[in-house]
């Protein structure tokens, strides 16, 4: 007799490695900020608040492990979108102000790329994943039978990869720009109390962005093109306001450790909008079928009435 654990549905292997990996790279996040941490020559409130940032990454994977073992569709533009800005997030926090990173930092760094490349390469190579990430998830259905919480699809045709890798690009643009804002709020505990409207402004856009972000991707599932197009207006919108205060209140180093990352983000969005608007035509057919004439088709109706008439003759008929 079998007992329910030898019943139980078995992950493949790919699965189980993809969850292995991510729990390392969770783990590696979090050592390589402790590092860092450790070794910089000036703990202030600003690496304090980028460090806080980047360790909360470490839950981000925690959650794209979840993702995985219930097979959501959603977990490849989210491992893409959080492995690239991990290591935008760590490589600026390596980097001192003046002279050379250390030697930990550096080797920690590497670690960490090499996690965040192969869980990319996992996700985006492996056919047994691309056969598991197949679910929706679930949400409140009322029916016949009552109020149940299951999986169903979603009414809206099934959105690409490309989109979903848009959306999940752009959600990042809120937190991009809160980071570098709270960074500088810094600036006005040293004093600097000119920086006080322009941080304040800087923290509203930063929440604004969020919801015209979440009014965009809300639309642009559903396969408005007008969405797209008003997505790329918000993305310019936010490097015209995000860049020049990067540059203004934390200098040339603060542009360089948190407005590269926003450029990123802002890349992936544009670029998935144009290959989901703009779709790679198949490649032709190496063999493809002659086209029958039809003219033979009328030639065969015609001689085939005499050829019946003359058949029933023969027979009486």
């Amino acid at each position: 007799m079998r007992t329910a654990a030898e019943t139980e549905v078995r992950r493949p292997s790919a699965v189980r490695a993809l969850t292995a990996l991510l729990a390392v790279t969770a783990a590696a996040t979090v050592v390589v900020e402790v590092l860092n941490w450790w070794y910089a020559p000036e703990q202030g409130f600003g690496l304090a608040v980028r460090t806080g940032w980047a360790m909360l990454r470490s839950f981000g994977f925690l959650l794209l492990i979840g993702h995985v073992r219930r097979g959501r569709t959603v977990a490849r533009p989210f491992a893409l979108i959080l492995a690239v800005t991990t290591v935008f997030a760590v490589g600026r926090l390596i980097v001192p102000r003046q002279g050379v990173p250390p030697l930990p930092g550096l080797l920690g760094f590497a670690l960490l790329t090499t996690l965040c490349a192969a869980v990319v390469w996992l996700l985006y190579r492996s056919p047994a994943l691309a056969g598991h990430l197949v679910r929706h998830r679930p949400r409140l259905v009322i029916d016949r039978s009552g109020v149940s919480w299951r999986e169903t699809p979603p009414r809206r045709p099934e959105a690409s990869a490309w989109l979903l890798t848009s959306r999940v690009a752009a959600f990042t643009y809120s937190p991009l720009m809160l980071v570098p804002a709270l960074v500088a709020a810094g600036a006005i505990l040293d004093g600097r109390l000119l920086a006080v409207p322009a941080v304040l402004i800087w923290l509203g856009a930063g929440i604004a962005t969020s919801y015209l972000v979440l009014f965009c991707t809300a639309f642009l599932m559903r396969g408005r093109r007008w969405a797209g197009t008003l997505l790329v207006v918000v993305t310019v919108a936010v490097l015209a306001v995000d860049l020049p205060l990067c540059w203004w209140l934390l200098g040339v180093d603060g542009l360089v450790r948190d407005g590269a990352p926003l450029i990123v983000a802002a890349m992936l969005t544009v670029y998935g909008i144009r290959r989901a608007t703009h779709p790679t035509p198949p490649p032709p057919d190496p063999h493809p079928h002659p086209p029958q004439d039809p003219g033979n088709f009328r030639v065969v109706a015609a001689s085939a009435e005499p050829e019946a008439a003359t058949t029933g003759k023969l027979f009486g008929s």
